[in-house]
């Protein structure tokens, strides 16, 4: 059977958002040890199969290949920076969160990215997608409910900031993608850096852990490969605009796995946030695809 791009795209970021919840699940399961320990076990799986695949390409890659891949250092280090940061807050959300919420405030990723691209890659930005912005990150502030009498507060904002930096990360791989840099070599590069970085403090700080924790931080790191290979092979099948409201298919994954992991169960608000920000998601969608246009002008 022959699949199109479209449709094999639609199944690889399916695939994507799967592995993303399986990871949020396994990090929760991890139990009580510090985000960065955790963040360095998510990448370090990542960065071995990320280099397994550059050497089955390369054969035998130069240093100078491995440290700055087409001369794009600047990005590359950006788009890591970014990611690890974005890793981090998300792992302490999920940490302190319902599985659902923290998804959720990391799956505006997708409308910062709209941002980020509008101000660093003069890509235009339309009243109708700053609309949308607007509408999802009023939907955000329903997860978030930003009141000092909401114990949650913290952890919401992280994981909301984790979305930001995920949104500006997002946009430095456009941009690299743009560039010709090729997805195995982006994950290898962020998924290094971002070892490197934690290396000392885990050195330093470092927590035991039993060997159900390790095997769950391990099953986090596969799960995490598995979710960064689908989406950039989502993305090399067909356009962004095509397919990326699929990816929102993670928070009903998480919500589910929530629910009969942890009896995670998110309140009202919670639940208008996501029906806002998905929303958001659906016209963006639409809007990007032509298919608002086409109604407009059958109307007319």
């Amino acid at each position: 059977m022959n699949l199109s791009n479209k449709t094999k795209a639609v199944l690889y970021i399916l695939a994507s958002a799967f592995g993303f919840a399986m990871m949020n699940l396994f990090v929760r399961l991890a139990g009580d040890l510090p985000s960065m320990e955790k963040s360095f076990f998510r990448n370090l799986v990542a960065m071995v199969v990320a280099a397994f695949l550059l050497l089955r390409e390369d054969g035998h890659p130069t240093l100078k290949t491995l440290l700055w891949g087409k001369g794009n250092l600047p990005s590359l280090l950006l788009r890591s920076i970014a990611g690890t940061a974005g890793i981090l807050c998300n792992f302490y959300a999920v940490d302190h969160l319902l599985l659902a919420n923290a998804s959720m405030l990391n799956k505006m990723s997708p409308f910062f990215a709209l941002l980020f691209s509008f101000l660093l890659l003069r890509e235009k930005l339309t009243p109708v997608q700053v609309g949308v912005v607007a509408v999802a990150f009023g939907g955000s502030m329903l997860i978030v409910k930003p009141t000092l009498s909401n114990l949650d507060l913290v952890p919401s904002l992280l994981g909301l900031l984790g979305g930001i930096c995920a949104g500006f990360a997002y946009t430095m791989v456009r941009k690299l993608g743009l560039r010709g840099e090729r997805g195995s070599y982006i994950v290898f590069f962020f998924s290094t850096f971002s070892c490197l970085v934690l290396l000392p403090w885990m050195a330093l700080n470092f927590v035991p852990m039993t060997g159900y924790q390790l095997a769950m931080l391990l099953l986090a790191g596969v799960s995490a490969t598995v979710g960064q290979f689908g989406i950039t092979a989502a993305y090399t099948h067909a356009p962004a605009r095509e397919v990326s409201v699929f990816d929102y298919s993670q928070v009903v994954f998480s919500a589910v796995l929530g629910y009969f992991v942890f009896g995670d169960v998110p309140d009202g608000w919670s639940f208008l946030g996501y029906l806002l920000i998905i929303g958001a998601a659906v016209v963006i969608f639409l809007y990007n695809n032509g298919y608002l246009k086409r109604r407009k002008e059958g109307d007319e």
